[in-house]
């Protein structure tokens, strides 16, 4: 699947995007997998109140099921204006 990273989740795991082969049942999992990997996943995770998921371009939450799914994007919470 690829996963997309936006703004400072971007900033502190140090790519925008990439590929990334995963038996993750759920969105909690993957984010499991992530910060086992490093410190910088690790810092981007840290507050999940603070971060947004989509998966295949749709907005869910943190259990949502990654079964066939192709793109799960990471984004701070948008403010209007």
């Amino acid at each position: 699947m690829d996963i997309l990273y936006f703004a400072w989740v971007r900033e502190r795991v140090g790519h925008s995007q990439e590929t990334y082969e995963t038996s993750a049942a759920t969105v909690a999992d993957l984010i499991a997998e992530l910060v086992a990997r490093d410190a910088g996943y690790a810092a981007a995770f840290a507050d999940l109140s603070a971060i947004c998921v989509a998966v295949d371009q749709e907005l869910c939450d943190f259990t949502t099921p990654l079964v066939d799914c192709r793109e799960v994007a990471f984004f701070p919470p948008m403010t209007g204006g």
